[in-house]
């Protein structure tokens, strides 16, 4: 019984996190072909021709529309089309803080220049002596760093993460001095959120590696005394 429990574990390790992947990718493109899928010509759907769905195809169509849009943004008639219609949110008062604060989350998220959450660090929280992990969201000088510097002489803003959901968290703005930066990745940090301390970096492992990258170190020569 004891090895058969242990076949079942094994199994279970190997299988869950392959169908849970599945289940989420699968959901996501039902979900996205729930949304495209009506707005696309009777004609130009193949659903209308077999006799059975074709899971993916709005979701192909959405890249592709996607991809369409940013290739006609990209020249002169398409900012042209883009700054009027930024320009008619403008006019709109709830509608342009939605609108403006959305797009700068998502022009920081995917510029490739952004700086945001490259790195991982320790802060005490929330008591002395207890140590939590923190996402550095940005090194840049802003108007909380200038006010904070009336009373911190250097201050850095970082994200907590909450467990078992990273999406959210707290922004804090905290003493440079106080940050201990860590060498894992994000990703590496993140899943060590998600699970709760459970799936920990093999920094054993790395520090084996660096070092043999290092190579041997050699002794110093003896002097004539020694």
């Amino acid at each position: 019984m004891t090895r058969i429990r242990n076949y079942f574990l094994t199994g279970f390790v190997v299988t869950a996190p392959l169908a849970i992947t599945a289940y989420i990718a699968w959901s996501f493109i039902g979900w996205v072909d729930s949304w495209v899928k009506p707005y696309i010509p009777g004609r130009y759907n193949p659903d209308n021709y077999l006799p059975f769905a074709v899971p993916g195809f709005g979701l192909i169509v959405a890249i592709v529309l996607i991809t369409l849009v940013g290739f006609l943004t990209a020249n002169f008639i398409g900012r042209t089309i883009v700054s009027y219609g930024e320009y008619l949110l403008d006019r709109m008062p709830l509608v342009r803080s939605i609108y403006r604060a959305l797009k700068q989350i998502f022009e920081t998220v995917l510029s490739n220049k952004s700086d945001v959450f490259k790195k991982v660090g320790l802060i005490e929280y929330p008591r002395r002596g207890a140590w939590a992990i923190v996402f550095i969201s940005s090194e840049r000088q802003s108007e909380v760093n200038s006010r904070i510097g009336e009373h911190i002489e250097d201050s850095i803003a970082v994200f907590l993460p909450s467990t078992p959901n990273p999406t959210t968290g707290f922004l804090m703005y905290v003493p440079r001095a106080e940050l201990i930066e860590l060498s894992m990745t994000v990703e590496e940090a993140a899943k060590l959120v998600i699970s709760a301390g459970l799936v920990t970096p093999e920094y054993q492992k790395k520090t084996e590696e660096l070092a043999r990258e290092a190579g041997p170190r050699v002794a110093p020569p003896l002097s004539a005394a020694e």
